[in-house]
Parts: C-alpha cells; structure tokens; sequence
C-alpha cells in the first residue's frame, strides 16, 4: 500500500514538473509578428546568406587594394645582422704568381633601404637604394664601414609580356563586377525571403483553412446525425458527412507539421534561434507597376554583373594570347644601375670621398628548339580566346532572351493577383451561400463539398499569385539593379561593409 502512495506521488510530482516546464517553454517564447517588407529587411541585414555576401565582397575588395598597391611607392627596410664566416680564401698571389689561401674571420653587419615603382606602362621597375655595411676583420683586427648613399636602378623587361598593363586593364573591372556582384547576392537573398515567407504563409492558410474546415465538417456531422435520427437524410450521405469530417482531421494534423517545418526554415533564414515564434501577415497590395522591356535591357547590359563577367572572360583569354605569344619569341631584361660607393674605417670618411659605380647588363633568351611547344601554347590561348568569343556571344543572346521572357511575366503578374483576388472573395461567398443552402436542406452534401473545395483551391492561389508577382519583382531587380518603383539604381554604402 505504501509502494502504491509512494509511485502515485512521485507521478503526482512528475506531471506537475512537467507541466511547470512546458508553460515555461511557451511562455518564455517571444512571438514576432511580421509584414512581408520586414522580412525581406531583416533577410538583408542578418541572414546568413547576406552575411556570407558581404564576406565575399570584403575578399574582392581586398584583392583590388592588394592590385592598387602595386602602382604605389614601396619604401623596404632590408639587413643581415649578424653575417658571420670564418674560413680559408683562394686569393691569387702576384708577385709569387701562384694562388694562396688565407684565412678569413669576419663579421658583416648589411643594412639597404630602398625606394622602388613599378611602371605600368612598361612593365619595369626603378629603385632609389641606400646601403650601408660593418665589416669587422678578426684576423687583421681592423673594420671598415662600406656606404652606397645612393643608387638608382632600373630593371626594364624587353619584348616580355606586361603583366601590370593587362592587370590594369583587368582589376578594375574585376572590382567593378564584385560590387554588383554584391547588390546581385543581396537580391537573391530577397528572392529566397520571398519563398520563404510565402511558403510560411501558405502554411499558415492551410492551417486556417484545415481549422475551419474541421470545425465546419464536425458541425455539419451533428447536424448530419440529427437529420438522420429524424429520417430526413439517408445512411450514404450520413457515411459522408462522417467522412469528411474524418478527413479533415487527418488534414488539421498534417497543416499543423507542415507549418512547424516552414517555420523552423523561415526562423533559420532570418538568423533567428529556436525561442522565437513567427507569425506572418500578408501585404495586402501590391505596387502598380509596369515595366519597359527595352529600359530593363539597356539598364542589365550596363549593371548586370553577368555581363561583366563576359567581358572579364574575354580580357583573361586576350591576355592569355599575350602572354603566350611573348613567351614563344625573344625575351630579353635590361637592368641599369647608377650610383655611389666609398669605405673607410671611419664612418663619417666612409661618406665623403665617394666614387661612381654604375652596371649595365642585358640578357636574353631565345627558344631555338622546343619541339614547337611555345607555338603549341599560342594555339592552344588563341583556340581558348576564339571559343570565349563564342560563348559570350551566345550568353548575351540567351541573356536577352530570358530577360524579355520575365518581363512579359512580370508584367502579367498585377493582373492575375487581381484575378485571384477576386476569385477568392468570389469562392468564399459562394461556399457561405451554399453552406446555407445546405443547412436548409437545399442541397446535397456533395454540392457542398465542392464549393468547400473551391474555397480552399482560390485561396492557395491567391497567395500563390502574391508569390509569383513579388518573385518575378525582385528578379527583375536582381537583372537591372535597378530599383523600379524609386527609380534609381540599387546602391549600398560598401564602406560600412568593411568595417
């Protein structure tokens, strides 16, 4: 008996903690209820898909900087210290007119700074160079200091391909493509909130839809078993009303999970954790908008970051060429020097008695035999160059193509939601009607299943058409960059994207 109290208390106490933690749960869950403008905001500001846009576009601006740096001063602090060696050195002996070796012990102490541009237009480079060196002799117990104050250099390839003026060329509208690239991601991540929140929403009205179709199907079934009781309707339609009744149960059931699915996708979008509860609500107009055909082309030819990416493919294979039709000839490099040198034991000697020094030197190579490799390369960039020319004409055909396709689509849109609108209000006032009809006796179970039906079927397609019409909206901006209703061009302030 005291077992028995024992398990019923400890049940006792268990229901009790479990219901303390459910209502916890549901209380400590914040609800937002949300309009379609501020999902498509928040998807911009804190979604993981514009997160991961902006990381991208901060890698591009980083490459552009690192291109830019290359036409700028580089001032460089170079030194070996310590250079220690001791060993024994082949030094030729004049008078005895043989070789000696003798030993060395000395300790180097090197220092240069220099000052060098690279020149784009020739692809070379000059330097301003400042050296200074410690020379200490152990063995002979002396030191001197040996100075080049100062030197300029300059090291000029000859018939080589310049890989600065086709980076020049090439860079800026690589940086150019990865800003637009951006705004183009950034339109996506609004055309994913579309889905997402339509698919939420159409969750949401199937619910409803499932709601109230269970709480119309058990009252019609009283009403059913009623009549039956009274003789008025026969078993079959009784069995149906059961039926339906039955069906629109396993219905609620199923809305019910479908929208905790849609939810939890909607939430994990939008960089919202599990405590957060979503509730939508519907626009309930959409912009009177129509679109131009030729305004959006010529708008995508210019900001569309696809067509950038034509170009920049056509400027990567021309440069290929280049280079391999340099590299298959005479390559030569000339540099030139120019400067100052003294040494002296004493440091401020070592910078007052300087002499000239100046170098010259030119190499070159040129392939004699190479089994026609250097020419194969050529073929081989200028076959890549032909088929880049190809591909990009018929991309841009295609581009064109499709982009007409949606805007005819969009421009269709405003008239079906109006469509569906309408057939909603329409279908729902037809199945109160017939509802009433049928409570009269009017009509049969089967007329009423289908006006239900038909409500159910025009108001999925009515939120299905605000789907397509929003969808088709924000494609058209992802293809212009354009904003259509402000009438301005889509911009950002890519500086705070750095930050």
């Amino acid at each position: 008996m005291n077992k028995i109290l024992k398990m019923k208390k400890l049940m006792f106490y268990a229901t009790l903690g479990l219901f303390f933690f459910v209502c916890h749960t549901s209380y400590s869950q914040e609800i937002k209820r949300l309009t379609f403008e501020e999902v498509i905001r928040i998807a911009e500001e804190q979604s993981p898909n514009a997160l991961m846009a902006k990381h991208r576009f901060r890698a591009s601006y980083w490459q552009y900087r690192t291109y830019v740096a290359q036409y700028r001063p580089s001032l460089t602090l170079t030194g070996t210290t310590p250079d220690y060696s001791t060993a024994y050195s082949r030094v030729w002996n004049s008078v005895l007119e043989q070789w000696d070796y003798q030993a060395t012990n000395v300790l180097q102490n090197l220092a240069s700074l220099s000052l060098s541009q690279n020149i784009g237009l020739t692809g070379g480079s000059i330097s301003l160079e400042s050296d200074l060196t410690l020379e200490n002799d152990f063995e002979r117990d002396a030191h001197k200091y040996i100075t080049a104050p100062v030197s300029i250099r300059l090291v000029q390839p000859i018939f080589r391909y310049n890989a600065l003026r086709w980076e020049k060329k090439i860079e800026p509208l690589k940086y150019d493509a990865a800003r637009k690239t951006f705004l183009s991601n950034i339109e996506s991540v609004h055309q994913q909130a579309v889905m997402n929140f339509f698919n939420l929403a159409q969750a949401q009205i199937n619910q409803q839809i499932a709601e109230m179709n269970y709480s119309n199907a058990d009252t019609l079934y009283r009403i059913a078993q009623g009549r039956y009781d009274l003789g008025t309707i026969a078993e079959d339609e009784l069995l149906q009303m059961q039926l339906s009744w039955l069906n629109t149960e396993t219905a609620r059931k199923e809305a019910g999970m479908n929208l905790r699915d849609r939810e939890i996708r909607l939430r994990s979008f939008l960089g919202f954790n599990e405590n957060v509860r979503i509730e939508l609500i519907l626009p309930d107009r959409i912009p009177d908008l129509q679109v131009d055909p030729v305004e959006v082309l010529e708008l995508a030819m210019i900001n569309n970051p696809e067509i950038l990416e034509q170009q920049l493919m056509l400027l990567t294979a021309q440069s290929n060429v280049a280079q391999a039709k340099a590299e298959k000839g005479l390559n030569a490099n000339l540099i030139a020097s120019f400067g100052m040198r003294d040494q002296d034991p004493d440091f401020a000697l070592a910078y007052k008695d300087v002499n000239q020094q100046q170098t010259l030197r030119v190499g070159f190579t040129m392939p004699i035999l190479d089994w026609g490799l250097g020419r194969g390369r050529y073929r081989m960039a200028q076959s890549s160059l032909e088929l880049a020319q190809v591909q990009s004409q018929q991309a841009l055909v295609d581009f064109e193509q499709n982009l007409l396709l949606d805007v005819e689509q969009f421009n269709l849109q405003a008239n079906q939601v109006a469509i569906a609108a309408k057939s909603d209000t329409v279908a729902m006032k037809m199945y109160e009607v017939t509802k009433q009809r049928f409570l009269i006796g009017k009509i049969s179970v089967l007329e009423l299943n289908n006006a239900d039906t038909k409500k159910d079927q025009n108001r999925r397609a009515y939120v299905m058409a605000l789907q397509n019409y929003w969808n088709y909206f924000y494609n058209l901006r992802n293809l212009a960059l354009y904003d259509f209703i402000d009438r301005k061009p889509l911009e950002t302030e890519f500086e705070k994207l750095l930050d």
